[in-house]
């Protein structure tokens, strides 16, 4: 298992060294020791390989992300795993603003609470939070799903598209064009998948969550509402 100390080797190194990874790599498993909250740490990932990082990051550690595994044993900064194209990002510890921003696909895993603009602008990316998330989560979602185990801030949900919300706790309030849905089977056998893709087999019952999404009133343009532009 190759060991990069990031004491010793700057984070441009440990990239560098990460993207030359081919698709057939046989070099698989990284550690990655000392990161002190460093920023970009394992960004643009394009190799099916698993980087194991000991410690606190920084700002948009494994961004760009596909195909790789990237795991956080401590707290992320903002941006962890910003515009995530495929792979899966957990993050041990808790996350700063704007976790999963932009992401495309992919999972990612928050063990602790997501501050403010969780999945703010997703656009397919599977986000688990097993804790809480800040105000405005969800912002402008277009698709994917944000699953959260604990409360949500204010105004989840707002200006949302077509992405599905699902929270076990108290919602402190729905943003603009955000509703309560209807939880139908379907839905259920998906959030039972991210729940158990999440290690969270039979800890979390789908029977608790509640369901949110577009009411279609505020990107389908119509004069009646022209007041909630």
């Amino acid at each position: 298992m190759p060991e990069v100390d990031l004491v010793k080797s700057s984070v441009r190194e440990l990239n560098a060294a990460l993207h030359r990874l081919g698709k057939d790599t046989n070099e698989t498993q990284w550690r990655v020791r000392n990161p002190r909250g460093q920023h970009s740490v394992a960004v643009g990932l394009e190799a099916p390989v698993t980087i194991e990082i000991d410690g606190h990051v920084g700002y948009y550690c494994a961004g760009m992300n596909k195909d790789a595994t990237v795991i956080v044993n401590g707290n992320a900064g903002q941006g962890i795993a910003e515009n995530m194209m495929s792979g899966k990002v957990w993050v041990k510890g808790d996350a700063s603003q704007a976790a999963g921003a932009t992401g495309c696909g992919g999972l990612l895993v928050i063990d602790g609470d997501a501050s403010a603009r969780c999945g703010i602008s997703m656009k397919g990316i599977d986000i688990v939070v097993k804790g809480a998330v800040g105000h405005l989560s969800a912002f402008m979602a277009q698709a994917g799903n944000l699953v959260v185990l604990g409360d949500a801030g204010e105004a989840l949900g707002d200006s949302i598209y077509e992405a599905r919300l699902f929270v076990r706790g108290k919602v402190h309030g729905l943003g603009a064009d955000c509703i309560e849905k209807p939880m139908k089977d379907h839905h259920k056998a998906d959030l039972r998948r991210l729940l158990d893709a999440a290690g969270l087999g039979g800890e979390a019952d789908v029977g608790q969550f509640r369901r949110y999404g577009s009411a279609r009133q505020l990107y389908h343009f119509h004069i009646d509402h022209a007041g909630s532009y």
